[in-house]
């Protein structure tokens, strides 16, 4: 079985194994982290999959009213550190942004520990800084950068389709996107439609680039004369979406949609058939009535020899045989090249 908590409202998945516990939707259950265990909402209830996953953390219980008091103060304990580490870092004038505060009880090796996560054009000497957070918030701290990427995640948002960031949401890790892959799905290149809301290039475009490669592979080049049910024409655009072909007409000028099957299906019985023109004259196979050749006979001068000249007369025969059925697939390929040659012209 399998359950899903989030530790934030409407925040990243995090999948477990419930064990013997049975949650439902909103009960706040405990996850084991590296820094002990820590309060999370119930997303999906423990239900069966089809599949067998191992490696999942397993549940530690549902959550006490010990749990969530503490649970709560850290909560105001993240929101006072984050009010104090603004207005300290204002103060020593640093050009860095807090994104992300983490509050730290139950390590063994530290009392209480705050992790600041902030963002920055470049290295930062925050050694003055680290001396005066540690002497307003009481308490160990630790100061990480984190990227353009990192920082959406952290903060989460909504992106240009609408929807929450991925990277907030189900993205575990972050796959290298290029240029390239919007060039292959025909985007404008303007930053501002590519871009998300971290500046960089959006992660999406890494998952519908595998189903534009393959279509842009099957499918027949701008340009391409094709036939279509509505008539020949020439390709002028794609559709990878809906997995169609846009035509202009030769007769009308007039563009229609068309599936891909459609103006790729000719091609490829012609691709896959033997002779490389359809009308071609079929090539009567060797060993026929028609196609057989005739005997070679060899005069003997006398009565006695007769008897020799028959052996010598059916070897030249057999031999004549296996020299036609060689030459016919010669003939063949001749044919075949002739063909190819007349086509290409």
């Amino acid at each position: 079985m399998v359950m899903a908590v989030s530790f934030e409202r409407y925040g990243r998945l995090y999948y477990l194994d419930p064990g013997e516990f049975r949650p439902r939707v909103g009960d706040k259950v405990l996850v084991p982290t590296d820094d002990g265990p820590e309060v999370a909402e119930c997303v999906w209830a423990p239900q069966y999959v089809t599949e067998e996953i191992g490696g999942l953390p397993l549940c530690e219980g549902i959550a006490s009213a010990k749990d969530l008091d503490r649970d709560e103060q850290n909560r105001q304990r993240r929101a006072d550190a984050r009010v104090i580490a603004k207005r300290t870092i204002r103060q020593h004038g640093l050009p860095m942004k807090v994104v992300g505060i983490d509050f730290v009880d139950r390590r063994p090796d530290v009392d209480q520990l705050v992790i600041v996560y902030f963002s920055a054009p470049h290295r930062v000497d925050f050694r003055e800084l680290v001396r005066d957070l540690a002497r307003a918030l009481r308490a160990r701290i630790e100061l990480r950068q984190v990227g353009a990427r990192d920082e959406a995640r952290l903060q989460g948002g909504i992106g240009p389709c609408g929807r929450d960031l991925c990277c907030a949401t189900f993205l575990k890790d972050f796959e290298p996107v290029s240029v390239r892959m919007a060039k292959d799905q025909d985007l404008p290149l303007n930053p501002l439609k590519i871009s998300g809301a971290c500046g960089r290039l959006m992660c999406c475009l890494k998952y519908e680039h595998p189903l534009y490669q393959e279509f842009n592979a099957k499918a027949p080049a701008l340009g391409t004369s094709v036939e279509t049910p509505a008539g020949d024409g020439v390709v002028v655009g794609h559709n990878v979406p809906s997995d169609t072909v846009v035509v202009r007409l030769a007769a009308s000028g007039r563009r229609c949609a068309c599936s891909r099957a459609d103006v790729c299906s000719p091609r490829q019985q012609y691709e896959a058939s033997g002779t490389t023109t359809p009308d071609a004259a079929p090539v009567e196979p060797a060993g026929t009535p028609d196609s057989a050749p005739a005997a070679v006979v060899v005069p003997t001068p006398d009565a006695t020899d007769a008897a020799d000249a028959v052996p010598e007369d059916r070897e030249e025969t057999t031999e004549s045989r296996e020299e036609r059925r060689v030459r016919k697939p010669r003939r063949r390929r001749r044919l075949h090249h002739d063909d190819e040659g007349e086509t290409g012209q």
